[in-house]
């Protein structure tokens, strides 16, 4: 396992058991960039380093019965915590690493990835990944409940030119990476861009 890995895993496994507490109002957001998304009935979705499985319920809402929702993550304490807090019933969870998944090529109609973007090692290649296992024309959602500035101020840092969310920066990393950007929202109170699987 890279050293990449071991770092996330242990972030996100040391904080995987008050992750949710941590964060009670994001609720809404994750509904309402869910909701943006246009997932229809009988959609297949991915929710791409779903954690403690957040966006999982508004999910399973949008593709409904007859749609799948996979949730996967590299860190066995998030999965746990979302197994803990039910939302395993709302979609089926995958131990696995984003950048290689056990998933069939063009299998999926979107993936939803909230608050990946800035742990993928290597973005432009993981991002390929994504690309693999979604239809063309087929969506990706990269989400994060506070914009970029706001997320900052809380982590004690400034925002630099580097940052790979900027939109000058995701664009054509998206491009790079088998994606074109549709729509970019960086508010306050969200950041979501998305992005169609190019055919």
């Amino acid at each position: 396992m890279s050293d990449d890995h071991t770092h996330v895993q242990e972030f996100f496994g040391a904080r995987a058991a008050d992750w949710d507490a941590r964060f009670p109002d994001d609720g809404p957001a994750y509904e309402a960039a869910v909701s943006d998304v246009g997932l229809r009935p009988g959609d297949r979705v991915l929710d791409a380093g779903c954690g403690t499985g957040r966006a999982l319920p508004p999910l399973k809402t949008a593709v409904g019965a007859s749609g799948v929702v996979v949730g996967a993550d590299l860190t066995w304490a998030m999965l746990e915590t979302a197994v803990r807090a039910g939302r395993d019933r709302d979609g089926r969870l995958l131990l696995t690493d984003v950048a290689a998944l056990p998933l069939r090529s063009e299998s999926l109609d979107a993936v939803f990835a909230a608050g990946l973007v800035a742990h993928l090692p290597n973005p432009a290649e993981n991002l390929r990944e994504l690309a693999r296992v979604v239809r063309p024309g087929g969506i990706l959602a990269l989400f994060h409940p506070i914009g970029r500035a706001a997320l900052a101020a809380r982590q004690g840092r400034q925002l630099t030119p580097e940052d790979l969310r900027a939109e000058s920066n995701l664009g054509p990393l998206l491009a790079d990476s088998g994606w074109d950007m549709t729509s970019y929202a960086d508010e306050d109170a969200r950041f979501l861009a998305l992005a169609v699987r190019r055919v």
